[in-house]
C-alpha cells in the first residue's frame, strides 16, 4: 500500500518520468514508470498488497511522526516491484532488472541520472529449491552486485536444514547475497531455515509490529519480515555521511558492496 499514511513518504517515485504520458521520458527502457514496475502488466501498477505492506514497513515506515510504527532506517525511499513468480525464473529476472538497470545509469552518469539502489529484498523464494534449476536468477546476483547492490533473500519459515534440503534463493553461491532466517524476542532462531553454510545471520521476524494496507498495524511472523530487517540497516550503512565511503562507492560500486556485507556480517 504505497499510500499508506507510514509509508507514503518513503516510497519511491521516478521524478524523471511523466506518469500515464505513455512516453519513456527518461529514457530507460520503461513506459510510465513513476511508481516503480509490475513485471506483468508493463507498467507502474505497483499497487498494494498485505505481505508486501509490511515488508514495506520493517524496512522503512517513516520513524519519529508520531504515526503507527518506525522502520528500522527512518528516511528512506522504498523502490517498489511487483509481479515476479518465483516457480517463473524469467518474471524473476525482469524484477531484478529493474533496479539493476536504474543502478546502472546512476553509475554511468556519476549520480546525475538513475536512482541509486543499494539494496534489494526477495521476500520470497521457493522451498527446497535447486540453484541448479535456476541458474540464470543465481547468476543475476553476481552482475547486481558488480553493479554495486547488495540483495538479502529469506530462507525458508520451516525449521529445515537448506544445506541439505535446498532453498532458493538462499542457497544461490554469490558474494553478493545474504540469507537470512528469523529470530524471536528472545533471540532465538524461530523454527526456520537453518544452514552453517548458506545462511548468513538472523534478524526478528516472529511477532513483529508491522503496517497493514488501509492505514491499519498488526502483529505478523515469518522470515519475509526479518529479511527487510537487514535491507533497512543496509540503506541505513549507505546514508551515513561521510563523503570519502560515498566516493569510494561511487568509484568502486562493487568494492563498497562488499565491504558492507562484511560489515553487516
Amino acid at each position: 500500500d504505497i499510500f499508506h499514511e507510514d509509508i507514503k513518504d518513503n516510497i519511491w517515485v521516478n521524478y524523471a518520468e511523466i506518469p500515464d504520458n505513455n512516453i519513456d521520458d527518461d529514457n530507460n527502457g520503461y513506459i510510465d514508470d513513476y511508481y516503480g514496475w509490475n513485471v506483468i502488466s508493463d507498467d507502474d501498477a505497483v499497487g498494494s498488497g498485505s505481505h508486501g505492506t509490511r515488508v514495506a514497513g520493517m524496512i522503512g515506515a517513516v520513524g519519529n511522526n508520531a504515526i503507527g510504527i518506525s522502520g528500522v532506517n527512518h528516511h528512506v525511499k522504498m523502490m517498489v516491484v511487483k509481479g515476479q513468480s518465483a516457480s517463473n525464473e524469467a518474471s524473476v529476472i525482469a524484477a531484478y532488472t529493474y533496479p539493476l538497470e536504474q543502478r546502472k545509469i546512476y553509475n554511468a552518469t556519476n549520480g546525475a541520472e538513475g536512482s541509486f539502489v543499494v539494496a534489494t529484498n526477495a521476500s520470497w523464494g521457493i522451498n527446497n529449491g535447486d540453484p541448479a534449476d535456476s541458474p540464470l536468477w543465481c547468476a543475476l546476483y553476481d552482475t547486481l552486485g558488480q553493479a554495486g547492490i547488495i540483495n538479502i533473500g529469506a530462507t525458508s519459515n520451516s525449521n529445515t536444514n537448506v544445506d541439505i534440503n535446498g532453498d532458493l534463493p538462499t542457497t544461490c553461491p554469490s558474494e553478493y547475497l545474504i540469507a537470512v532466517t528469523m529470530t524471536n524476542s528472545v533471540d532465538v532462531r524461530a523454527g526456520s531455515g537453518y544452514g552453517p553454510i548458506n545462511i548468513d545471520l538472523a534478524a526478528p521476524g516472529s511477532g513483529v509490529y508491522l503496517t497493514l494496507p488501509g492505514d491499519n498495524y498488526g502483529s505478523t511472523s515469518g522470515t519475509s519480515f526479518a529479511t527487510p530487517c537487514v535491507v533497512g540497516s543496509i540503506a541505513l550503512l549507505y546514508a551515513t555521511p561521510c563523503a570519502d565511503f560515498i566516493n569510494w562507492t561511487k568509484a568502486y560500486p562493487d568494492s563498497a558492496a562488499l565491504k558492507v556485507r562484511a560489515l553487516i556480517l
